[in-house]
């Protein structure tokens, strides 16, 4: 099961959207794309992410208002993410560019349903099974799919391919590590998949305390999302503008992804009862470092620092925050994922048309990258202070210390 959800998310998030990234200085250098058109198309992806969540967390509500009675399960729905991934994925290989966006917003869209769906799943199951730390292992995929999409683009790089080559590559990969985990998302697992579906019962309105509560941990999360994604967008092509020439320029996006693996690790060790939104607060501030560190020294030794320290804590924020979901809202606990999910999208899409238009209207590009990266630094250092007040303004119960 852990090893399951590791690999769906490894192959909707590590390759269905992550791979753009390393591709990006290819496509660039192919001469398809220019960084504005890049932008768009990182935000029609983001965009789609951000429907998808937005229709997870109402999928209740839409099925009543069509007068059904039930909703498609968890696994149908991680099933279809994962193989829109993979036909995605290989369109993206056809030299199609104003098809683009729509591929890019559609793989958005799915990698949106196999996130939700495959956290909500895998994290109700080890909750039955006593289990709940194993849960951060499942967020180990992503940063699997980064190092694997990544070390793949070096070496097509070496080797002097092509984007096309590259979009083809991955998506090969998405279908073969998709037919190993299609028969565990079948329709024996549906018995256990409600508990990773939203709810479909009516239930009371939220007291005033826990709304609240709710709103201040998805507007942190949010952002999170504008914090993270412009680094996580541009990292290849900030790098090749600060160390042109450098051999090593392909090597910290990988490193991006080990961090994520080596965080998530970790987060699997973090002891259950402890306040979360304290170590959520922390995981922000160690972003916030690593965009800090490379703003410093643009150098080798500052882009593999910032790139771990940037990675480290990625997965491990969405585990802690879909664990203190669980907590406030245990009842809906995928719809409110859908939201929080909802609220990190918005913050992802605004990223990089900002780092655009802070480009178009600075004298070089390492001056609009250095404000790009400032602002989504003081977004993170924001988002820690929020959890510094949702941890004094609602205490955990004793009992949960």
């Amino acid at each position: 099961m852990v090893l399951a959800g590791l690999v769906a998310l490894g192959v909707a998030m590590g390759i269905g959207r992550f791979a753009f990234t390393p591709l990006l200085p290819m496509m660039l250098a192919d001469g398809v794309v220019d960084l504005a058109g890049a932008s768009w198309l990182a935000s029609a992806n983001y965009a789609g992410y951000l429907l998808g969540a937005l229709l997870c967390t109402f999928q209740p509500w839409i099925w009543r208002r069509l007068g059904a009675s039930g909703q498609l399960h968890g696994p149908t729905l991680v099933r279809a993410g994962l193989a829109a991934t993979v036909l995605l994925t290989l369109g993206m290989a056809l030299q199609a560019p104003p098809l683009w966006p729509v591929l890019r917003f559609a793989a958005g869209l799915a990698s949106a349903f196999v996130f939700i769906y495959t956290s909500g799943w895998c994290l109700a199951r080890l909750g039955e099974l006593q289990l709940p730390a194993l849960g951060a292992l499942i967020y180990v995929g992503p940063g699997a799919g980064i190092v694997l999409s990544g070390l793949a683009a070096s070496a097509m790089v070496a080797l002097q391919g092509s984007a096309a080559l590259g979009w083809l590559v991955f998506g090969l990969l998405a279908a073969l590590l998709t037919a190993l985990v299609w028969p565990i998302f079948s329709g024996a697992g549906q018995a256990v998949a409600r508990a990773g579906a939203p709810a479909t019962s009516e239930v009371e309105p939220p007291p005033p305390g826990p709304r609240l509560e709710l709103a201040l941990l998805a507007l942190a999360y949010g952002l999170a999302g504008f914090g993270y994604i412009i680094t996580a967008t541009f990292l290849p092509v900030i790098a090749r503008a600060a160390l042109p020439g450098s051999p090593w320029l392909d090597l910290f996006w990988p490193l991006f992804g080990a961090g994520v693996i080596v965080g998530a690790l970790v987060a699997s060790r973090v002891r259950s009862g402890g306040d979360l939104r304290l170590a959520l607060g922390g995981c922000y501030a160690v972003q916030a470092l690593g965009i800090g560190v490379g703003l410093a020294s643009p150098s080798l030794w500052g882009f593999a620092l910032g790139s771990l320290l940037l990675g480290l804590p990625f997965t491990a924020i969405t585990f802690f925050a879909m664990q203190e979901v669980r907590r406030i809202r245990p009842a809906q606990a995928a719809s409110f994922m859908g939201l929080l999910t909802a609220l990190y999208g918005m913050g992802q899409i605004a990223g990089p048309p900002l780092a655009a238009a802070l480009l178009a209207r600075s004298g070089t590009p390492g001056q609009g990258f250095t404000l790009s990266l400032q602002l989504a630094m003081a977004a993170l250092l924001l988002g820690v202070a929020l959890y510094g007040v949702l941890a004094r303004m609602f205490p955990m119960p004793a009992a949960k210390r």
